[in-house]
């Protein structure tokens, strides 16, 4: 996507993050109250107060005016596509193979942020993936209903391409934080006190973002496996226009599987920066079908590897151009 728009936090750096991050506090005893006597007539239940989304502040607002004119020049060029692709992006199997190894066997940024990362092992997920979504205050009633259902549907349609299980779950190990700049260190606070081993103080650096990153994803080893993911983070400005916070979704969420990496010979894709595809392609269904394909394994090389890619996206694309 556009320079600067997804910062990825991903690889060797990470696990040393969440390991240090890691502390483990007794939870309290909770005192066991004497049973209320049981009234006559019952109580009525209090209706849930209503959503009421905040007053959004000059520079948020300036934010969304900004981002607006960033979608609308897109898509005045003739991006942010949303067909997927097709008979003016045909690819081959080794194209396919090309690009998985592209985006799956590198880093997008070095641990610092300061430079294009280099090579790194397969990564993926071992365990069921839980997602939950974590709302800034100032996100409107409208905007969430919406974009927490593109959240859900998304979740089923990652979990039937890579058939790793992929749900919804408030015992959430994936979250996605949609907040705008007015909000959003409240609501990784709110993230980082329900994920185990990392706290407020290790996301700051998800607070602090450019203007033209429009969303972001931090993915996190913390287990026995350096390269097995065990929690992961996306964050998205509430600001957003609607296609663009959809193409962060997509992108986000399917980068926190494993495909840390973007590259500009992949096509099409949403997995390169010249953000001509909004949203995932059947290009990018495929190489989310290589990862998660049981003959890799997490920690593999992209040499080690290669051959067994190779093999998978002849099989994938039948040998031809697709």
């Amino acid at each position: 996507m556009t320079t600067g728009r997804v910062l990825k936090w991903l690889g060797p750096g990470l696990m040393a993050l969440a390991l240090t991050a890691c502390t483990q506090v007794a939870a309290p005893v909770q005192p066991v109250l004497k049973p209320l006597a049981r009234p006559d007539v019952p109580i009525p239940a209090k209706a849930a107060p209503p959503v009421v989304a905040k007053p959004t502040s000059e520079a948020s607002a300036q934010l969304r005016s900004y981002l607006n004119q960033v979608q609308g020049a897109q898509l005045s060029q003739g991006l942010l596509r949303r067909d997927g692709g097709g008979t003016d992006t045909p690819f081959t199997n080794t194209m396919l193979a090309r690009n998985f190894e592209q985006v799956a066997f590198y880093n997008e940024y070095n641990s610092s942020f300061s430079g294009r990362g280099g090579p790194s092992p397969l990564r993926r997920w071992a365990a069921p993936v839980r997602m939950d979504v974590i709302f800034g205050a100032g996100v409107p009633p409208s905007q969430r209903s919406s974009d927490g259902t593109e959240v859900r549907n998304y979740a089923t349609r990652l979990g039937q391409i890579t058939g790793h299980p992929v749900t919804m779950s408030s015992n959430a190990n994936f979250i996605v934080i949609i907040a705008g700049e007015d909000d959003r260190s409240e609501a990784l606070a709110a993230a980082a006190a329900r994920m185990p081993g990392i706290s407020a103080s290790s996301l700051a650096v998800l607070n602090n973002l450019r203007d033209d990153t429009y969303c972001v994803v931090a993915a996190y080893a913390s287990g026995s496996g350096p390269d097995t993911y065990t929690a992961a983070l996306a964050v998205i400005r509430a600001e957003n226009p609607s296609l663009l916070r959809l193409s962060c979704i997509h992108e986000e969420l399917a980068q926190g599987m494993g495909l840390a990496n973007d590259s500009p010979g992949a096509r099409p894709s949403i997995f390169n920066d010249d953000d001509e595809f909004a949203l995932l392609t059947r290009h990018d269904e495929l190489l989310l079908k290589m990862l998660y394909d049981p003959r890799l394994r997490t920690g593999m090389t992209a040499d080690q590897a290669r051959p067994t890619v190779q093999k998978i996206a002849i099989e994938l694309t039948g040998g031809g151009p697709v």
